[in-house]
């Protein structure tokens, strides 16, 4: 008889097992599937350009983000990290690939790019909490399963400094990534190449009477970003009141 749940983490591992094992995209036994992932560099995928994401150059070029300390969450091949180090930001960047993360050492050292790569998981890796002022995830949270999305959330509310930013580039419904419900993805086993989201303001009644789960306990469901998003959004982290609409 197994009666060995007694901790949150309990609970996330054991959801963690009903997938799949080769379905899993998101734990430090993943590394070896992405390693085959980028092993061939020469692969049509559009985030092995050496160019970072437009979204991102738009929010610089506008002025909504300005130069600090950010964090680039799976970072592949460098693409974005590089960007932002090439602008003055202070740049860690974590994925969970060393293929992915040796490519990205090899990319910012022609570009001359100061960049600081961990490889490993970001969720149990030794981050400075508070420390960012961005945090940037090109393509992330849409293979997480639904109840990591808990993880994400604290994740974000302890890396990110107050008035900090989280910036997200993920699958967009009606456009790629699935639409199953989350209860569904549990009844297969398998998260079906990466789950879409829909934009939802974090202040809105269909937010609050959302399935998504709740923040963190003592924690304003306002204060971060919420757990949908489409490709291109960004949120800011507010200390007290409504939030701004994520512009700052």
């Amino acid at each position: 008889m197994n009666r060995s749940i007694r901790t949150m983490d309990d609970v996330m591992n054991l959801l963690d097992r009903l997938f799949a094992s080769d379905a899993d995209r998101w734990t430090e036994q993943a590394s070896t599937w992405w390693d085959d992932f980028y092993t061939d560099r020469s692969k049509p995928v559009p985030f092995f350009a050496d160019k970072p994401d437009e979204s991102l150059v738009s929010y610089l070029e506008r002025g909504m983000l300005r130069p600090g300390r950010a964090l680039d969450l799976g970072c592949g091949p460098g693409r974005n990290a590089i960007h932002l180090a090439s602008l003055g930001f202070e740049v860690d960047a974590i994925d969970l690939s060393p293929t992915a993360v040796a490519w990205a050492e090899e990319r910012a050292r022609t570009a001359g790019a100061d960049v600081r790569f961990h490889c490993g998981d970001a969720f149990t890796a030794d981050l400075r909490p508070g420390r960012y002022d961005l945090v940037y995830d090109s393509g992330c949270l849409h293979h997480l399963p639904p109840h990591r999305r808990v993880s994400y959330l604290n994740l974000l509310d302890r890396l990110l400094a107050p008035g900090g930013h989280l910036a997200i580039t993920c699958f967009a419904s009606g456009a790629m990534g699935s639409e199953l419900q989350d209860e569904e993805f549990y009844r297969d086993g398998r998260l079906h190449g990466g789950l879409a989201y829909t934009p939802v303001p974090p202040w809105s009644d269909d937010h609050r009477n959302a399935s998504s789960p709740p923040a963190p306990q003592g924690k304003r469901q306002d204060r971060l970003a919420p757990p949908a998003f489409s490709a291109g959004q960004i949120r800011r982290r507010e200390e007290e009141g409504r939030p701004d609409g994520g512009r700052g």
